[in-house]
């Protein structure tokens, strides 16, 4: 979902919308004076003014200091655990309503001075709910889904198209081999609370190929453009201060693999030292995945688009991604 919400953003930035340097604060109100945990618990946080603002790139490279509550690895975690956001929101609860709680607690760090994935590519679905004036789902719907005929991509399936689903599986801690986790995996059953710019999103390998070959062509694909090919380049470049990877910048969250090697851009991960990698793919190489295992990467060097769709949670349990690629790298001989 995260990439798509990506592509929607710089739809808009392509027609002016906004800057990559423009503060979040001007298009939500609620992220004007943000504060950074600097100690304590999650009842009694020390908190220090952020030393700049939250700018829209922050949101795009995941640099915005902002979390999810599932990490478990951080007492600012516990707190929108504590405020009812781990895997979803609270009841009642809209888009816009959880980003202006998430600008209510603190930043993990100081913007722009790490990485750490979270709710950014939500608050970025909501600043294109602003700018556009449209639900984000309409908004994907009549800009993305629509015009690549991705019919089988939304929010929610309707009851005569459920016998299509997936099942989704977890390890269940204690237990020898996986399950199925129905009670999180009916939830695209019903048409949902909040739509989740960074996790929402349902779809088919069929559909999915049509967003991946958008992006491969550099922005177009059958006589449809959505994205300049300059826009595309520039999203699956390094943008990390100093070009540094995500082994070096980023904080230590549950991943199947190292990212030694590994940049992040404007909704991608970008692979621009295979070897440190310790991967066969090429430089340049940009790709992301799901919570249940789900991934895809774009190689531009072969002109080659993988995506796997299988439903495991979480997505450390076996090493897919990495044999994913030696697989399919593996099998290229011209």
């Amino acid at each position: 979902t995260k990439p798509v919400t990506s592509v929607a953003a710089m739809m808009l930035w392509e027609q002016g919308a906004f800057e990559l340097t423009d503060p979040v604060s001007k298009f939500l109100p609620s992220f004007a004076d943000m504060r950074v945990y600097d100690g304590g618990t999650a009842a009694k946080p020390l908190t220090v003014p952020a030393t700049e603002p939250v700018r829209m790139w922050h949101l795009f490279t995941h640099c915005s200091g902002l979390t999810y509550g599932f990490h478990h690895m951080h007492v600012v975690d516990e707190m929108y655990r504590q405020a009812g956001y781990e895997w979803d929101v609270p009841d009642d609860t809209d888009l816009a309503a959880a980003v202006d709680a998430w600008a209510q607690l603190p930043l993990l760090f100081q913007p722009g001075s790490e990485w750490n994935y979270g709710v950014s590519t939500d608050v970025l679905g909501r600043v294109v709910e602003v700018l556009s004036g449209r639900p984000l789902d309409a908004f994907l719907e009549e800009n993305i889904f629509a015009p690549l005929g991705m019919t089988d991509t939304g929010f929610a399936v309707e009851p005569e198209r459920q016998d299509r689903l997936a099942a989704l599986y977890a390890m269940a801690p204690g237990l020898p081999d996986k399950v199925r986790y129905d009670a999180m995996g009916d939830a695209v059953r019903n048409e949902p609370r909040w739509l989740s710019g960074g996790g929402g999103l349902v779809s088919t390998v069929a559909d999915y190929r049509r967003f991946t070959s958008m992006l491969l062509g550099g922005g177009e694909v059958d006589g449809v453009r959505l994205l300049g090919p300059r826009t595309v380049a520039y999203m699956a470049k390094n943008h990390l201060p100093g070009g540094q990877d995500l082994e070096t910048f980023g904080r230590r969250i549950f991943s199947e693999v190292r990212f030694d090697g590994v940049g992040f851009g404007l909704g991608f991960a970008v692979v621009h030292d295979p070897v440190s990698f310790r991967t066969l793919t090429s430089p340049g190489e940009f790709n992301w995945g799901g919570a249940a295992s789900t991934a895809f990467y774009i190689d531009p060097v072969e002109e080659l688009e993988v995506i796997f769709m299988t439903q495991l949670l979480p997505s450390s349990t076996y090493p897919l991604r990495s044999q994913l690629r030696q697989l399919v790298g593996q099998a290229i001989i011209e």
